[in-house]
């Protein structure tokens, strides 16, 4: 058996080549669009500038310690929020968001279950126990 041995650096290459093609895909694809889209559009930045400045207001307000005004700001803040999520796009640019982390938490899952896997094949264990060798408390008879 002749095992291959990468080198670190052979690894984050080939990474780098798996991150460029998951650039390259059709959910990245649709989140720069989306993307695209939310930045061009007045309504949507028109409400971002507005929540930006509440929340500056709220930091300061919160440094003073000034509670009630900063309650109201704060649902002033929240109020905003709901009314930019209300819009379709920025409902889509969100769902786009999610498809795209699933993509990635996809990926990484599927490496770590393939480095799991390998490690448990390559020392003679049992993928179905998790184990990485032959334990010599596994019992015989059911063998």
């Amino acid at each position: 058996m002749s095992e291959t041995v990468y080198s670190k650096k052979e690894v984050l290459d080939k990474a780098r080549e798996l991150g460029k093609l998951i650039s390259e895909t059709e959910e990245v694809d649709f989140f720069k669009k989306a993307e695209e889209k939310i930045n061009k559009n007045l309504k949507v930045q028109e409400l971002i500038g507005k929540i930006k400045n509440k929340q500056k207001q709220a930091v300061n307000l919160q440094h003073y310690e000034k509670r009630e005004a900063l309650k109201q700001v704060e649902q002033e803040i929240d109020e905003l929020n709901k009314e930019i999520d209300e819009i379709p796009l920025v409902q889509e640019f969100k769902q786009s968001q999610k498809d795209v982390n699933h993509l990635l938490q996809l990926v990484s899952t599927t490496i770590s279950n393939t480095v799991t896997d390998e490690i448990i094949e390559s020392t003679g264990g049992d993928k179905l126990r998790g184990t990485t060798n032959k334990s010599p408390f596994i019992d015989i008879k059911n063998s």
